[in-house]
């Protein structure tokens, strides 16, 4: 399908061109031009995009178009029309503003319900009429049993992110949801990754869907330089100190596999003098909100996390991420690194990996069908490299920082790493826009 220029050309109803003017943008990603013109013909859709790509408004502005278009077939309370699904709190909210976003100028109701807050409020909108509710599967269920929602007006379902459903054991919900939706309806399923549990649950709730498909399956993003580095596991904390001083990284999202050790590595950089907040399942959802506004705003330059708290997070123009322990699934270290690189901004990957990871990096090196290029700093030892996959001296990459030494090519000097093309989703200036996470301040 041939790229469209402009939002002006996908047919979408002046309310929503002025919406989209007034957020600074003229330009739809790939995305978005693929995947509005479908949505806006009534067809299922099956979308293989990650987020940073503008996957949000390619489903969140046709549907606005479309609702807006059309009165509702029989309205109620609690009754909606549209029902986005999403696998953690984070994203419903963002998704959520984008739509209020997008449809500021729409008579359009719409509300967010998800868990870790107060349910009262959530009572006392689905009390009156409602056209998008966005949802986690849970809470969503939680509602249906006190029978404070009702289903059976749904005409356009949205399963966001149906990878980190299935990761995260949501499948037996969503199909007791799908159980409680019309037969007839629209529906778009998005994810980044494709398993065969994917592929089943879009077979048997997509009907003869197009497909869009905007990045190579399972690969990184091109303007994300990826980085290892060998370190013993007793100096891990101790060398993301030094980086982070030595580097003057003054925002970066860092990963651990737990929630304890998410705690113990936030604790040890404030320690530091690194001030540094931890953001993960047993936070309440206060908590999280606060600490992701804390690093947003350049407060907390250092946020970590785990996989499931960090999916969603929607932040502009992160130029670093730190895998502090590498992910059991290959692919979630894609998911982890497409925090950084996105819109057309080049971003920074490094991984601190020791012995007992070199299994996992293997594996992810086979996913992305390449080496990562190793870095070494003086006073971190590499653990012994018998391990080590066969890629281990990889060289030729550009140094992000002076406390890092790498591999050189035989003439002596770093080649440069490409930057890759920008994507269209700019500001009228220019400049990928950035915001706080709040209504206007979300990538389309």
């Amino acid at each position: 399908m041939s790229s469209v220029s402009r939002f002006a050309d996908l047919g979408l109803a002046d309310p929503l061109l002025r919406a989209i003017s007034e957020a600074g943008y003229e330009t739809p990603t790939p995305i978005q031009s693929q995947a509005i013109p479908l949505v806006l013909e009534g067809r299922d859709l099956l979308a293989a995009a990650q987020t940073g790509t503008g996957k949000t408004a390619g489903f969140t502005l046709p549907i606005l178009h479309l609702l807006s278009s059309r009165s509702a077939q029989r309205s109620g309370a609690g009754r909606p029309r549209c029902l986005v699904l999403t696998p953690t709190r984070e994203l419903a909210a963002q998704v959520h503003d984008s739509v209020l976003t997008y449809g500021r100028h729409l008579k359009l109701r719409s509300t967010a319900i998800f868990g870790g807050v107060n349910i009262n409020p959530q009572f006392r909108t689905l009390r009156g009429q409602i056209d998008i509710v966005v949802a986690t599967p849970g809470r969503l269920l939680d509602h249906v049993g006190q029978k404070t929602v009702d289903l059976s007006g749904v005409e356009i379902l949205v399963l966001d992110e149906a990878d980190r459903m299935l990761d995260m054991g949501f499948i037996p919900d969503i199909r007791r949801i799908l159980g409680l939706l019309p037969a007839t309806r629209q529906s778009l399923l998005f994810s980044a990754t494709f398993s065969d549990e994917i592929r089943a649950l879009a077979g048997g709730m997509l009907n003869d869907p197009a497909r869009v498909e905007v990045a190579a399956r399972n690969t990184a993003s091109e303007l994300v330089q990826q980085h290892v580095h060998l370190v013993h596991t007793h100096q891990k904390r101790d060398l993301l100190s030094h980086l982070i001083r030595e580097n003057r990284w003054d925002q970066v999202l860092v990963f651990t596999r737990t929630k304890h050790g998410a705690n113990k590595l936030a604790e040890k950089l404030s320690k530091d003098g690194i001030p540094a907040a931890a953001i993960h399942g047993n936070k309440s959802q206060a908590q999280r909100t606060k600490a992701l506004h804390q690093f947003k705003s350049g407060r907390v330059p250092v946020l970590v996390a785990t996989d499931i708290a960090a999916r969603g997070l929607d932040i502009d123009q992160l130029p670093q991420v730190v895998n502090f322990e590498l992910p059991n699934v290959p692919e979630d270290y894609v998911h982890r690194i497409g925090r950084t690189g996105r819109a057309g901004s080049a971003g920074a990957a490094l991984s601190l990996v020791d012995g007992e990871e070199m299994r996992l990096l293997s594996g992810i090196e086979r996913l992305l069908r390449r080496p990562i290029e190793r870095i070494e700093t003086d006073g971190f030892d590499a653990p012994p490299p018998a391990n080590d996959s066969p890629n281990r001296s990889a060289r030729g990459f550009r140094p992000a920082g002076n406390g890092a030494r790498r591999n050189q090519p035989r003439n002596g000097r770093p080649r440069s790493a490409s930057n890759g093309a920008g994507r269209p989703g700019r500001s009228k200036n220019g400049n990928v826009r950035t915001g706080s996470g709040q209504g206007r301040g979300n990538r389309i």
